[in-house]
């Protein structure tokens, strides 16, 4: 087994499979949850104890959980910052210690900037504040938890987010924070909005010219809140920018099985019907008045600032951006 192509720890598979299918869901979860199955893997290898082998495996591992899901950026950027670790390596054993290293390293730095975002977010918002989210982002929950903490937020509007409602779980976290929360279909929100004063949500990836993807409807969100001069602000920890975008690659729409939107009796009743189940859309920078980031406040069109002068991405160095899966091998060269 000394090529990589072993089977992967049950581990492994068991994270790759709950991000597939959304058992693990939010971008900041997914990055985690990809470095936790980097760091499983290179525990639990049982081939020869050989650092081309180790690193041929590494490479497998990371191709696997990049697989899952296309669109959050934060999956392909936690995996690649801890597949970077196999650069340094001159031996087995320095290799598989990096890679538990760096995985850590990620997980930690991970928590602390969503620590940071809620301490930096929540000093925006004034006192005596209504704040509608959408969807489910820990980032924007953590923002809103704080704010509520201060006195700045009084009531929370938080739609369903339709199809796979997971604006539920945003009610119960908020719930348990204590923070009062009223849910809502997708739908009310533009009849909602006069009442709002902020919208704070997620990113599952910042491009370099300052759009966000994030979960369907956000978009719609986002226009319903400049109609009635609402403030925006995006809650994203710097792993969800894209360097890929830095040379113009486009970000994949993930699509979804029809069945999240309708039943499969309803199919059968339908049969050739065409049903359409976008996850995400793009939401254009104009419509966004702040980015908040571990490393500070942001308008949108300094995204690129936090790729280059804070990430360090250049040009030169995305030498994977073509295509992520055929090019992992390049990132431990």
């Amino acid at each position: 087994m000394g090529d990589g192509e072993m089977s992967f720890p049950q581990k492994v598979l068991q994270i790759a499979n709950d991000i597939k299918t959304m058992k693990i869901r939010g971008a900041g979860k997914i990055a985690r949850s990809a470095a936790e199955a980097m760091k499983e893997a290179a525990l639990d290898y049982s081939g020869e104890a050989d650092l081309v082998a180790f690193k041929k495996y590494m490479v497998n591992v990371a191709k696997l959980l990049v697989s899952t899901r296309p669109t959050a950026v934060s999956l392909p950027n936690a995996v690649i910052y801890v597949l970077k670790s196999l650069r340094e390596a001159t031996s087995f054993n320095e290799a598989r210690n990096n890679v538990v290293t760096y995985a850590d390293a990620f997980i930690r730095n991970s928590y602390e900037a969503v620590r940071r975002i809620s301490e930096i977010g929540a000093k925006r918002i004034k006192e005596g504040s209504i704040v509608l989210t959408h969807c489910h982002s820990t980032t924007a929950v953590e923002v809103i938890a704080r704010a509520y903490r201060e006195g700045r937020v009084i009531k929370v509007y938080n739609t369903e987010t339709r199809p796979f409602l997971q604006g539920r779980i945003t009610f119960a976290h908020l719930r348990k924070y204590g923070v009062p929360v009223v849910q809502i279909p997708d739908s009310a929100v533009r009849y909602i909005m006069n009442e709002v004063d902020y919208v704070v949500v997620g990113a599952d990836t910042v491009t370099s010219n300052g759009a966000v993807v994030n979960k369907i409807g956000t978009s719609q969100v986002a226009l319903a809140a400049k109609e009635s001069r609402v403030r925006v602000y995006v809650a994203a920890e710097s792993y969800k920018f894209s360097p890929l975008t830095l040379v113009g690659e486009l970000v994949k729409i993930e699509f979804r099985d029809p069945e999240e939107v309708v039943s499969r009796e309803w199919l059968s009743k339908h049969p050739g019907v065409q049903v359409l189940n976008p996850v995400f859309d793009v939401t254009p920078p104009e419509y966004i008045d702040a980015i908040i980031t571990e490393y500070g406040i942001l308008p949108p069109q300094a995204a690129i600032l936090i790729l280059i002068d804070k990430l360090g991405w250049t040009l030169d160095s995305i030498k994977y951006s073509e295509n992520i899966l055929e090019n992992l091998e390049r990132i431990i060269e």
